[in-house]
């Protein structure tokens, strides 16, 4: 939780401690980005740096104030998310959390709160936040954090000024695999690529799973021939059950088309990011011509944006896979 000890998003650190230096920080942030990319922290290392014993504009990670963030006991921070068996953060936890917003400071310095995911706040919890975003008490800065804007009420996200936290290039999410969480170079490369450099998800899954889950998906949509509606169809409501394994598997599926063009491309075996699957990339690739997965990849950006702007998921992806199975991959 020490802005000087993260290694990525200098960019949106850099902002964070300008406005800290300058004493012009917003009363209310959104940070924007894919889970497990590092948003959490730099919202505890915000927090950390305002309340910091020690130091002026980052914090020293080892007095009381730093370590009691870190713990999560700190009487002026609170981070708010479901209850433990709930799906949602109520109504209830928001009023909480205004109360305490509105009480005089333990440290005389600002009160942080930190809703995550933002998204799962339901409509009356949103409703009841507007409150205090529209009129906030002069010592509180409150950060939401969540991978879209999609479940959040437009009044919410007209008050909060955003900062978006992209995923990491995999050689420095690998980086930091190796450096901070002891993974091996082989494992931190293999699962940072994986994971397109979310370096929470690369923490929170097992590898052998993930890298199984990935390989059977990925071999199926592969294997989709020419004019298979109903393999479409299927594996398209497959996917569409749950919005993030739906949103992962799109990443793989982009992958894989990078992949491809690497080999169409000339590339390297080092810049092929399912280096498990090197054999297939090679047959696959000299199945398609290179437009046709230059016109694939340019779709896959679009079906992106539409997933995080919480289309119908299911349509989406049979749409896509439709288009795919019907129209030939071969030709100039």
């Amino acid at each position: 939780m020490v802005f000087s000890d993260i290694i990525a998003h200098q960019k949106q650190i850099m902002t964070l401690k300008r406005a800290l230096e300058r004493d012009r920080l917003h009363h209310a942030y959104l940070f924007l980005g894919p889970d497990g990319v590092g948003k959490n922290t730099v919202a505890l290392a915000l927090a950390a740096a305002l309340h910091c014993s020690r130091m002026e504009g980052d914090t020293c990670g080892q007095c009381d104030e730093c370590l009691r963030i870190g713990d999560g006991t700190h009487p002026d921070v609170r981070v708010v998310s479901p209850e433990k068996g709930k799906r949602e953060i109520t109504i209830v936890q928001i009023r909480n959390l205004q109360r305490m917003m509105e009480l005089r400071s333990f440290s005389g310095k600002k009160k942080v709160a930190i809703i995550d995911p933002a998204r799962l706040m339901n409509y009356h919890a949103q409703n009841s936040l507007l409150k205090t975003l529209e009129d906030p008490p002069g010592d509180a800065l409150i950060v939401l954090i969540d991978h879209s804007t999609g479940n959040l009420l437009s009044t919410v996200l007209s008050r909060c000024l955003r900062l978006y936290f992209p995923l990491l290039p995999v050689e420095q999410a690998a980086r930091i695999l190796i450096q901070r969480h002891g993974l091996s170079e082989e494992q931190a490369n293999v699962m940072a690529a994986v994971t397109g450099g979310s370096v929470g998800e690369a923490l929170a899954a097992d590898p052998g799973e993930l890298l199984g889950r990935r390989r059977e998906w990925i071999m199926r949509f592969s294997s989709l021939s020419g004019g298979d509606l109903r393999g479409a169809m299927v594996l398209a409501e497959e996917v569409a059950r749950d919005r993030e394994k739906a949103v992962r598997f799109l990443q793989w599926v982009k992958d894989w088309y990078r992949d491809i063009l690497v080999q169409q491309s000339g590339g390297t075996e080092a810049m092929i990011k399912n280096r498990d699957m090197v054999d297939r990339i090679r047959e696959v690739a000299l199945t398609l011509s290179l437009n046709h997965t230059l016109g694939v990849l340019s779709r896959l950006e679009g079906v992106a944006r539409n997933l995080q702007r919480n289309y119908n998921r299911r349509l989406i992806l049979e749409d896509l896979f439709i288009n795919l199975v019907t129209h030939s991959p071969h030709g100039n």
